[in-house]
């Protein structure tokens, strides 16, 4: 076979070169991004993490030197005759020197498209399944998680079902069994909470359904409703509550402008349910 021209194989230990140093690098980024506490990743640092790793990979398996190729048995052939020898002799075709051919060079094409291509980023349902650790029962208040309003109070003249919420809220009811609930003061605020989930389409897009929106006239009430329900999460805007459930519910999810420090690692803390799952 004829040797690679000085060029190709110039440029060839020119590349192995700086994938190493790129390696290097990537090593050193690692390193300092397995220095953040893993709780504190949202999913675009574990989506930066996992790139950086598949790089390393990658430049790795590219850096190390090829395997020796398996010499192929060559195959009985029947004896020629003078007559076919000569016929073959005429078909041949002669490959001009200097062409150089190589498996090696195809896999290094092939791992550079690889290395080069973007990262997929997860999808929201994949965000939701992993931020919920797979739980499949959720309970959540309404007043300020899903509706704007904040008091029972103002739910006697409308309710609003906050836009930047409504992605994620339809997705939880796509893989989750979600009960929603809130203290009122009348029927008039139940109507209103009803109409703005079914106009934002919670209803027919979601899975949910009228009956797994309750409603109670005390505090203690959605308390027991939890209590009663046993969900794998329940988020909440009240302190209180959320104190109080903590010895009974799995995780729970403390809504607040103001982040609380929760002693248990079974409460965490959000200033909105969309932000909790990074949006």
């Amino acid at each position: 076979m004829a040797e690679p021209p000085s060029h190709l194989s110039s440029f060839k230990d020119e590349l192995i070169q700086l994938i190493k140093r790129l390696g290097t690098y990537l090593a050193l980024k690692m390193s300092n991004l397995f220095s953040i506490s893993l709780q504190k990743l949202d999913p675009r640092s574990v989506g930066a993490i996992a790139g950086l790793a598949v790089a390393i990979i990658f430049t790795y398996r590219f850096t190390r030197s090829p395997a020796p190729p398996t010499r192929r048995q060559p195959k009985r052939q029947a004896p020629i005759t003078s007559s076919t020898a000569i016929s073959t002799q005429s078909n041949i075709t002669l490959m001009p020197s200097g062409v150089y051919s190589s498996s090696e060079d195809l896999r290094a094409q092939n791992t550079f498209d690889e290395f080069f291509q973007p990262v997929k980023q997860p999808t929201l349902g994949q965000i939701v399944r992993q931020k919920l650790n797979e739980g499949r029962k959720v309970t959540c208040r309404l007043l300020g998680v899903i509706l704007e309003e904040s008091s029972p109070e103002e739910l006697q003249t409308k309710a609003t079902v906050r836009p930047s919420v409504l992605d994620v809220l339809l997705e939880i009811t796509k893989f989750c069994d979600l009960y929603l609930m809130e203290r009122v003061i009348d029927d008039e605020s139940e109507k209103n909470v009803l109409l703005a989930l079914e106009n934002a389409g919670i209803f027919t897009s979601g899975g949910l359904v009228k009956d797994k929106v309750l409603f109670c006239s005390t505090e203690n009430g959605r308390t027991s409703f939890v209590r009663q329900l046993e969900p794998d999460w329940h988020i909440d805007t009240n302190p209180e509550i959320v104190s109080q459930l903590a010895r009974f519910i799995k995780y729970q999810l403390h809504v607040s402008p103001v982040k609380t420090e929760w002693t248990t690692g079974k409460v965490l803390s959000s200033p909105s349910l969309e932000k909790f799952f990074g949006f």
